[in-house]
């Protein structure tokens, strides 16, 4: 097993049509905004950028994020990760009943120095991290979406 690889997936279900809600996930730019482990996204140009990130634990996450597929038809969103983190990160939508199914999904590698180090005893609270983050994602989206 290598401690330093991860693959998250998370279902987030919201009140909201599809077509809503990827047109607000496709703004990475406002994701601090809503979702507050989110610190800081600077755009560098209409396909890629940095984001700052930092949940729980005291340390931010820096990573490049470049867009992969940006498929609004199918409602697919999918970025490539470089930086404390590489890999990929996708958000997939389906509509469920009046609202949407939202599936995220990410495999990555942690590049960053000091989390490689405490990649053993550290593996059960980087996880519990990111589904601090994930939840704190969703339930500001959900109260975004009711704004708007």
């Amino acid at each position: 097993m290598d401690w330093c690889r991860y693959r998250f997936r998370c279902v987030w279900r919201l009140p909201a049509p599809p077509d809503t809600v990827y047109a607000v996930l496709e703004r990475a730019e406002d994701y601090p905004r809503w979702w507050p482990q989110v610190r800081e996204v600077v755009p560098r140009d209409e396909a890629s950028g940095t984001a700052r990130f930092r949940s729980l634990l005291p340390y931010d996450l820096l990573v490049t994020v470049r867009a992969l597929r940006r498929d609004p038809a199918a409602r697919v969103l999918e970025v490539g990760l470089g930086g404390d983190l590489e890999g990929r990160a996708r958000w997939t939508l389906a509509p469920e009943g009046t609202g949407t199914r939202v599936l995220y999904e990410q495999e990555v590698e942690v590049r960053a120095r000091l989390l490689r180090i405490l990649a053993v005893p550290g593996r059960p609270l980087f996880r519990a991290n990111h589904a601090l983050m994930m939840r704190g994602g969703r339930r500001g989206l959900a109260a975004h979406l009711r704004s708007v």
